[in-house]
């Protein structure tokens, strides 16, 4: 090495030196696309279909609907490949001759429905839980604050108490203001991670009138009250539709009841007089035929398919929800495919 390099190399070691400057434009511009590239890959994996194909588990447990994205193509493989089943093994007589596909359908209408309502009943009593002990977290906080306190001493001594599915939100905020983290960016943070209409509505209320300068005390028992009536409503209107929702649950056993006393008395005496006088060898007939095995089929998917709308419609009006009405179906669709299966 000359002593010309040697200098050269010198500089390019100086801190004074711009080594950029020595690395060609198209370098910068790809070590900018990769950079750009990883933090959207970044993005997708931590959200839409990328993030539940990482976390099943916990993206259904968050969104009860995304269930169906294996509850649905599990019921269609069993629908189709049972279907097939029968056919290759009894021929394609067994569709018309028996109820086997009936209870074929049955299942994968139950394999499809049941997860999302498992998973929808367990979001229902985490928000209910967390909407009754929303009012008292905040009266609690504000107590404590008038009392002397300050702040996150206020939150930290409450956060030791037990408010249902409200206490680790509450643990968590409390850490995050241990850490130094302003009030209404905390509080914001505490109701994305609550993530129900009420958290969301009484936090937007407490951070914007805390932003503005108002008395924190103040705020959180406006929000509190806020909160309290809204749950009070809430479990008015529900307890006002319970009736409603009583008539439709026993509008379906009554509707069972008559096709059981229908096809047990009349359609078997119907058909037992009607092979009666076929077995004379009289020319006369009696009404024609009857396929008990017929009516009792038409009866059944009446009586399921009535099952299954009548849980829904059960839902809606108890819960103001269709998915709250997926439990009351499923359970309608078992009764109605045991009480023809074993029973009538």
């Amino acid at each position: 090495m000359g002593f010309k390099d040697i200098i050269d190399d010198f500089l390019n070691r100086t801190p004074g030196h711009d080594e950029a400057a020595d690395i060609p434009t198209d370098t910068f511009e790809e070590q900018e696309r990769e950079i750009f590239d990883k933090i959207e890959g970044h993005r997708k994996y931590r959200e839409g279909f990328y993030r539940f194909i990482r976390h099943p588990l916990q993206v259904m447990m968050e969104d009860p609907v995304t269930v169906l994205f294996v509850s649905i193509p599990a019921a269609l493989l069993l629908l189709i490949g049972g279907t097939l089943n029968l056919v290759f093994s009894y021929g394609p007589g067994v569709l018309f001759t028996t109820t086997m596909v009936d209870d074929v359908l049955v299942f994968a209408l139950l394999i499809a429905i049941v997860p999302l309502a498992i998973l929808d009943l367990k979001e229902a009593l985490r928000v209910s839980s967390i909407e009754a002990s929303l009012p008292n977290f905040f009266r609690d906080v504000a107590g404590m604050n008038d009392s002397g306190m300050t702040l996150p001493h206020a939150i930290h001594i409450v956060s030791e108490g037990e408010y249902g599915a409200l206490t680790p939100h509450i643990r968590k905020l409390d850490t995050e203001m241990s850490w130094g983290i302003p009030f209404v960016k905390a509080i914001r943070r505490f109701g994305d991670a609550v993530n129900t209409p009420l958290a969301e509505r009484s936090v937007d209320l407490i951070a914007h009138a805390s932003s503005a300068g108002g008395d924190v005390s103040e705020v959180l028992r406006a929000a509190a009250h806020d909160a309290y009536e809204f749950f009070n409503l809430k479990s008015e209107r529900r307890n006002g539709m319970m009736i409603y929702m009583i008539i439709i649950v026993m509008s379906f056993f009554v509707f069972l009841f008559v096709i059981g006393v229908l096809s047990s008395t009349f359609l078997s005496t119907m058909a037992e007089a009607g092979e009666a006088v076929a077995g004379s060898g009289s020319s006369q007939t009696f009404m024609g035929t009857v396929d008990l095995f017929l009516y009792n089929r038409l009866f059944s998917h009446s009586a399921l398919i009535q099952g299954f709308f009548s849980g829904l419609a059960a839902g809606i009006m108890g819960e103001g929800r269709v998915l709250a009405g997926l439990k009351y179906s499923a359970i309608m669709v078992l009764i109605a495919w045991v009480a023809f299966r074993f029973f009538i």
